[in-house]
């Protein structure tokens, strides 16, 4: 365990930060799973407005710090190239 003040400071701004960039995530990641739910599913209707959702989702994200801008990107394409074809 940590000896100096700032330390033990430290560890608790630690532990909040990853709490909340945690439920970050995990609300990241569900908004992911139920639009992959829509296009496993053919739904052609709700699955642009889920993507839409997952885009704003992960914009936050990106603008919170918790996810990276390419790795946003590289998400959206890929989920976006599965709405398409669901669409077309």
């Amino acid at each position: 365990m940590a000896n100096h003040k700032a330390t033990k400071k430290s560890i608790r701004q630690i532990a909040k930060r990853d709490a909340r960039n945690g439920s970050r995530m995990s609300r990241v990641r569900t908004f992911i799973k139920n639009l992959e739910k829509l296009v496993d599913a053919g739904d052609k209707k709700q699955a642009p407005a889920a993507l839409k959702q997952v885009q704003s989702e992960l914009q936050r994200a990106v603008s919170k710090g918790v996810v990276k801008q390419n790795t946003a990107a590289r998400k959206l394409s890929r989920l976006n190239a599965r709405v398409k074809t669901l669409v077309s």
